[in-house]
């Protein structure tokens, strides 16, 4: 039985055994700073590699005592090989879908940036509604969720970002980008018309200190403005709030979460770089309409997925085909399907070019 790439791949294997060797070395830690770089390598590649041979010894294991049995004719130990078998083919899937993500950031965790687009009060109410998806299903795997910035208007929000933190938070969330178009009875109107709105949503990966990325003094621009929103005297009475605009590519970047302006300025600028990052990389692959989604009008015919409300309930992702009518529990950020149809898509089309 084959169980997946990583596995199946000796010379996977290979360089784990190389690392160790050279960790085992006499002189390995005469350069402190290289070691610790080797040595995170080993435990990524460990951590993809071993899961994968532990559920191939339960397998093995499983199928010893199925065979053993059947050979004693044994029917009571069937549910408990029945229930061992549904455990494992869980942990396939889950292992199978990690196996999807092998880009340079795929592991790390991530920046979310939600804007309303076309619609007016709708449209923010709809980018509210939006975020909290997002922020459900982090909270459902149990990533760490810290807002960053949001812009407050009539009926929601007009933006919000937020960090998310986890394993592999940006490889499952980066298909999630582009605009989400909202069909309904609208709940602002006393006519109860149905009404069209759109949101974008924008992911970009946190970096690590592995990726550098170079920003000129001379190219930046930065405001200070106080905070908005909940925090005390103190949030208003200051210029915490930090605003930085890279002149060369216009992209923008905001954080008042913090109340000292120093914090606020570190993690705007943890934000800039990882949305510069994203930007050459989308230059260097020339794959822009894959990435650059948040550029483009949040309106009609640009959506990546729809969410219909009335005459009927669906939410269909227009990449993948995929389509599901439970849409409470979409919204409650049941998402997993569409992330991972996605993540499948991709792979996919990367493997038949």
């Amino acid at each position: 039985m084959k169980l997946g790439g990583v596995f199946e791949d000796a010379s996977f294997g290979k360089r784990i055994g190389d690392i160790e060797k050279q960790a085992g070395a006499a002189d390995f830690w005469n350069d402190p700073g290289k070691a610790e770089k080797i040595l995170g390598e080993l435990k990524t590649l460990k951590s993809r590699y071993e899961p994968w041979k532990n559920l191939r010894s339960e397998i093995d294991d499983l199928q010893v005592l199925y065979e053993l049995a059947g050979e004693a004719q044994d029917e009571s130990l069937s549910a408990e090989i029945e229930t061992t078998l549904k455990g494992l083919a869980d942990r396939y899937e889950k292992r199978k879908v990690l196996e999807l993500m092998s880009g340079e950031v795929d592991k790390n965790a991530c920046f979310l940036t939600i804007h309303s687009g076309a619609g007016g009060t709708e449209a923010c109410d709809w980018s509210q509604m939006l975020y909290r998806m997002y922020l459900r299903w982090a909270e459902r795997r149990g990533f760490s969720i810290e807002e960053l910035d949001s812009l407050e208007a009539e009926g929601g929000i007009k933006s919000a970002t937020a960090k998310i933190e986890g394993d592999y938070a940006y490889g499952y969330l980066k298909g999630e980008s582009g605009v989400h178009r909202l069909v309904r009875i609208s709940p602002f109107d006393a006519n109860a018309k149905r009404h069209t709105s759109f949101a974008s949503a924008y992911i970009f990966p946190m970096l690590d200190d592995s990726i550098e990325v170079d920003i000129k003094p001379e190219d930046l621009r930065v405001d200070t403005y106080r905070s908005g929103g909940a925090g005390g005297q103190h949030i208003n009475k200051t210029d915490s709030a930090v605003r930085f605009t890279h002149l060369p590519t216009g992209i923008v970047v905001a954080c008042q979460n913090e109340r000292s302006q120093i914090k606020n300025r570190a993690i705007a600028m943890s934000m800039l770089k990882a949305r510069l990052y994203e930007y050459y990389r989308q230059e260097k692959e020339k794959e822009n309409e894959r990435f650059a989604q948040e550029k483009k009008d949040i309106s009609w015919g640009n959506q990546i997925r729809s969410y219909v409300f009335q005459p009927y309930t669906m939410v269909k992702d227009y990449r993948t085909k995929a389509e599901i009518g439970n849409i409470q529990a979409v919204m409650d950020g049941d998402i997993d399907y569409f992330i991972e149809e996605y993540l499948r898509f991709v792979w996919n089309n990367s493997h038949t070019r």
